[in-house]
């Protein structure tokens, strides 16, 4: 290993990214490829670093890759100005106030879900019966693969 560069554990480490989740950015693209030493193993530099901290930064805020590969792009023409990024970062803020508002209907749901719960070991469950009773995604049906509701309410009892 060349003194100006660092392992993938090493990599891993630094940045507190799994190894697996840095080979699949380099796989996807969010990572560009590092240099091998003669047998083969992959050698990381300091821009190696700073990128995927970058990425893991902008992961734990909820930008999905498809908006850090936007950034990326950005910063990799060396052509960005700040409007564009603040028009990316006011379409993230946009989701995340959906995301809000979907959250604030589930929790009214599961509050009322759990309202109608005394809480007895009973062999109905308002809870179970309104997931089991929810519609399945895009025009799916239940099919006889679903356990049945009882050997379900019979595990969670």
């Amino acid at each position: 290993m060349k003194a100006t560069g660092f392992s993938i554990g090493e990599l891993s480490k630094q940045s507190d990214v799994n190894i697996e989740t840095i080979r699949y950015y380099e796989k996807i693209g969010v990572m560009p490829a590092p240099a091998r030493s003669a047998s083969g193993y992959r050698i990381y530099g300091a821009d190696h670093l700073k990128r995927l901290s970058f990425v893991r930064r902008s992961r734990q805020l909820g930008f999905s890759l498809d908006e850090i590969r936007d950034l990326l792009r950005l910063v990799d023409g060396h052509a960005f100005t700040c409007t564009q990024v603040r028009e990316l970062t006011l379409d993230h803020v946009a989701e995340i106030r959906r995301k809000i508002e979907d959250l604030k209907r589930l929790k009214r749901v599961m509050e009322e879900m759990a309202a109608q719960c005394s809480g007895e070991r009973v062999p109905e469950c308002a809870i179970i019966d309104a997931l089991f009773d929810a519609l399945p995604p895009s025009g799916e049906t239940h099919t006889s693969q679903s356990p049945p509701k009882k050997a379900l309410r019979r595990r969670l009892h």
